[in-house]
């Protein structure tokens, strides 16, 4: 807590989160124990919890890629197109529409001309408003 540079520290609970903190800081806590000689020890990070229940067991933390397993999706070739004909299939002008996309006229006008490419974030908010689809996986003729 107070930053000073110990060779050694004490484990400390302090309002139910367990601390290492030097022998000074030590006392505005209950001092539960010196840490563990390595993580596997019982009572250690990985190891049981020293209240009697079982030893849990180590799980496994290797590390991967969230995003691996979702296919790149790509715009397609005519999304801009495929966004003014929905949008004049619905009845609104580029004004309204850009009022429910929250965004300026000319950024609609940017986009169904293709000279604007929107973000992720903005196609995903544009395909769920005109109900269109303007991704596809690269390759695939949607």
């Amino acid at each position: 807590m107070c930053g000073t540079e110990v060779e050694s520290l004490n484990r400390v609970r302090i309002e139910g989160t367990v601390l290492g903190l030097c022998p000074n800081c030590s006392r505005f806590g209950t001092v539960i124990g010196a840490p563990p000689s390595s993580p596997a020890a019982p009572g250690g990070a990985l190891g049981g919890s020293g209240d009697g229940r079982s030893p849990t067991r180590s799980r496994n933390l290797a590390e991967r890629d969230l995003y691996a397993d979702i296919p790149e999706l790509d715009l397609v070739p005519d999304w801009s197109k495929r966004v003014r004909v929905a949008r004049e299939k619905l009845a609104w002008t580029p004004e309204e529409f850009a009022k429910r996309l929250n965004e300026k006229k000319s950024v609609v006008l940017k986009i169904e001309s293709g000279h604007f490419h929107p973000a992720d974030s903005m196609v995903r908010k544009i395909e769920m408003m005109l109900k269109v689809r303007l991704r596809a996986n690269p390759g695939e003729t949607p």
